[in-house]
């Protein structure tokens, strides 16, 4: 059994760039992309649920105005919390980029795993930007600070899907 960066135990049949260069092909820019793309459909989102809310305000006297702080949060939870917490494991944007989180310990990746990863994303990105994308450039499977914390590994997911038809290999499923 091998350990990540916090000396946690890994599973032991994770690909490596060297045994599987087609998971790890351009991830990081691939990353880039999907949160470009996931960015612009939460904030779809958020202007659709402040309309509502400008609605719902003038339908209670004002009241639901209280509720426009918290609309932009809540549909970034509400969004990553049912596209990375699903079975397919990715956003839209992930999807569109063909990539997906899987977990690097033995444990199933679920809504909660999927939270901490997006909170840790936000905390290190603001913290961080745009230093949060250069620990990928030193890591072997292009991990970023928060993944080696929540303990997920992002791979592309088509090579990920042949290699699980073929039988061959480690496999990543979660």
């Amino acid at each position: 059994m091998a350990s990540d960066f916090f000396g946690r135990t890994m599973r032991d049949n994770l690909p490596t760039p060297a045994d599987s260069p087609a998971l790890f092909e351009s991830i990081l820019s691939r990353r880039v992309f999907a949160f470009i793309i996931d960015c612009v459909i939460v904030g779809a989102l958020t202007v659709a649920g402040l309309i509502a809310a400008a609605i719902l305000g003038i339908l209670t006297l004002g009241l639901a105005w209280l509720t426009f702080p918290l609309v932009g949060p809540l549909m970034l939870v509400l969004y990553y919390a049912l596209t990375l917490g699903s079975s397919s494991r990715a956003t839209f944007g992930m999807r569109a980029m063909d990539i997906v989180l899987t977990p690097t310990r033995d444990t199933p990746l679920n809504g909660w795993m999927a939270m901490i990863h997006v909170v840790l994303f936000w905390v290190s990105c603001s913290l961080l930007t745009p230093f949060v994308l250069l620990l990928g450039l030193f890591t072997s499977r292009r991990q970023l600070l928060h993944d080696f914390v929540a303990g997920v590994l992002m791979v592309r997911r088509s090579p990920m899907e042949r290699r699980w038809a073929a039988g061959t290999g480690p496999t990543i499923e979660a």
